[in-house]
């Protein structure tokens, strides 16, 4: 999976940065600050893996906005693809989760 500990940082195409918020809404302040959240599902994405490996996942801010973000790693470094809201299902998925992590 992704070792963490060597990221440092997030990479941004500025085209993706103003994608995010002219499509959804979502700022690229937003969209970075759910790696810093807790809890952070993280799930590979093969079937848009062809020329590097993604990823998505779903997270939430610091103000309890929950987002679906795709990325992918490059040169240690978190490049955000894509960020949206989370459909009702990804959000029944994590609200699962966080029941299931909070009783451990």
């Amino acid at each position: 999976m992704i070792d963490f500990g060597q990221i440092t940082g997030v990479d941004w195409d500025k085209g993706n940065r103003s994608k995010n918020w002219d499509l959804h809404r979502v700022e690229w302040w937003e969209a970075e600050e759910i790696f810093f959240g807790y809890p952070l599902l993280i799930y590979p994405d093969p079937e848009h893996s062809r020329i590097e490996d993604r990823f998505f996942c779903l997270g939430r801010t610091r103000v309890e906005r929950f987002l679906f973000v795709v990325f992918t790693v490059r040169a240690n470094k978190i490049r955000v693809i894509s960020a949206r809201d989370m459909s009702k299902k990804e959000r029944r998925i994590y609200d699962e989760a966080s029941q299931e992590d909070s009783q451990v």
